[in-house]
């Protein structure tokens, strides 16, 4: 599986797989985490919708509740999806910085 499978819904499954990679969290936790190092509010629609899909797809799974709340973990299949396109995006972001370099 990859992330680009999830097609829209891409941006939310890729903050919140890489707000995973620094540990399990539950669903509030996740929502700050993303806020501070990208900057984005995830809604509870978004946030949910996106780790249902994410979970159904084996990129992320549940953990048993504590107290109210159900943290989420990273599978190694979502480990490996993150990186593949975090790759990718990055020889992307790389090719266009250079090239608007080139241009100045």
């Amino acid at each position: 599986m990859t992330v680009e499978g999830l097609g829209r819904f891409a941006d939310p499954a890729v903050l919140i797989l890489s707000s995973l990679a620094g540990g399990p969290k539950h669903g509030y936790a996740l929502v700050k985490d993303v806020e501070e190092f990208a900057g984005v509010r995830l809604g509870p629609g978004t946030l949910y919708g996106a780790l249902g899909r994410l979970e159904s797809r084996g990129l992320v799974e549940a953990l048993d509740a504590e107290e109210r709340r159900r943290p989420y973990r990273l599978t190694a299949e979502g480990a490996a999806a993150l990186r593949s396109y975090l790759e990718h995006a990055g020889a992307v972001a790389r090719t266009g910085l250079g090239r608007l370099a080139a241009g100045t």
